[in-house]
């Protein structure tokens, strides 16, 4: 169900609640996926209705939508991409390559390419690097 996702909270309920529908609870906020502790959940709530709230934020639907105007279907890597510029302007390719999930030592180019494919869909302005700093900038 939850299989996978990283969930942050520091309510004990809630962790166990979540360890029973497989998501990986983890100690500190800044690994996690999802930040349930941000979330505001109206109790009593069905098991199936965390379960959207968490996989709407885990997707970040909230963010696309910010950044474009309304909800784009994007490959998973452009997806993670633009959420981890959303979240920290000014990221180091190294640190954008952890935020999606690769070693910073990897030595293909596929954060590269799949910035170069968003800057091509999007426009060269899409996604800015000043300084080292990748952010996103305008569509």
């Amino acid at each position: 169900m939850l299989k996978n996702i990283k969930v942050f909270t520091s309510d004990k309920y809630w962790n166990h609640i979540l360890t029973d529908l497989g998501a990986c609870v983890v100690d500190t906020p800044n690994i996690a996926d999802v930040i349930l502790d941000d979330i505001k959940i109206n109790a009593p709530i069905s098991v199936d209705d965390l379960q959207d709230i968490i996989l709407s934020k885990f997707n970040n639907n909230d963010i696309i939508v910010d950044v474009f105007g309304h909800n784009v279907v994007l490959p998973e890597l452009q997806r993670k991409i633009i959420v981890a510029l959303y979240k920290n302007p000014n990221i180091s390719i190294n640190n954008l390559k952890l935020a999606v999930g690769l070693s910073p030592d990897v030595t293909t180019h596929t954060v590269e390419n799949a910035i170069y494919q968003l800057r091509k869909t999007y426009g060269r302005d899409f996604i800015l690097n000043e300084n080292g700093g990748y952010k996103i900038g305008r569509i």
